[in-house]
This record gives C-alpha cells, structure tokens and sequence, in this order.
C-alpha cells in the first residue's frame, strides 16, 4: 500500500520503497505503546490505508501521517483513520497534533480542517527525484488531553 502510494509523490516516501523495512518499522508502531500509533485502514483482507502518529522532540506534541489508496478516497476511511488517531492522542496526554500536507492537496487538507486542523504556514518545497519541488502546508490541531 506504501509503494502504491509512493508512485504519487507522498511527502513521507518516494519510490523504490524497501517493503520489508517499511513493513518492520510499521509493524513497531502498530505494536508500540505511548503516543506513537499506527492504525490500518483494511478492506475485507486487505490494508487500503494507514495513519500513524509519531512523537516528536517537543513534549506533548505528536505528528500525523496519513496514506489511502486512490480507489479508496471518499469513502469515510481517512476520515475514521484521522478521528481514531485525534481520539488515541487525547488519551495519551497529547496536547497539540502537527501534520504537513502538499499544498495542492486540496482534498486531504479540506479532510484535516473539517475534524479540527487549521493551518499553521506554508512548510517547504520539497525536491522530487524527478527535479521537481512541491510546497507543502503545516497544520496544527490543540487538543485537551
């Protein structure tokens, strides 16, 4: 799901994607305690999409991470992902959520706004292998945990 997803250029990941390392690292998060989550997203047997929340340096503050396939947008699953990730954060005593998105990524930017998000600033240009740049958004939600 991470190498499909990858083909679009996600800030997180270009390809070639190592599966298997994405797999392990994926699979701590799911099994990890405190904060740092990963939730899947699966349709009948199969992982269409995952949302990870990721301590940072900063106390109380996690980040966001959020991948769904393509033929699986709109249909309320990133919607549940980024509310079951809000909702797990708040009970381990997050305080504040960050999250960076591509700026022309209207779509997943209306999602976050819409379950509380707001926008922070404009992040970086980010260089593609291709040597193309895409800016991308910061974003920020307070929570009261």
């Amino acid at each position: 799901m991470i190498a499909a997803v990858a083909e679009e250029g996600w800030i997180a990941t270009e390809p070639p994607v190592d599966v298997g390392e994405r797999a392990e690292r994926l699979l701590a998060d799911i099994r990890g305690g405190g904060p740092d989550a990963m939730f899947l997203l699966i349709d009948g047997d199969r992982p269409v999409g995952c949302a990870g929340l990721h301590s940072t340096p900063v106390d109380g503050v996690a980040f966001l991470g959020m991948a769904v396939l393509p033929e699986h947008r709109g249909r309320g699953g990133g919607r549940a992902l980024v509310e079951a990730l809000v909702k797990h954060a708040a009970a381990a005593g997050v305080k504040r959520l960050e999250l960076e998105v591509f700026a022309d990524n209207e779509r997943a930017t209306g999602l976050y706004e819409s379950v509380g998000f707001a926008h922070e600033g404009s992040g970086r240009d980010y260089p593609r292998r291709d040597g193309s740049t895409r800016a991308s958004l910061l974003m920020s939600m307070p929570l009261n945990a």
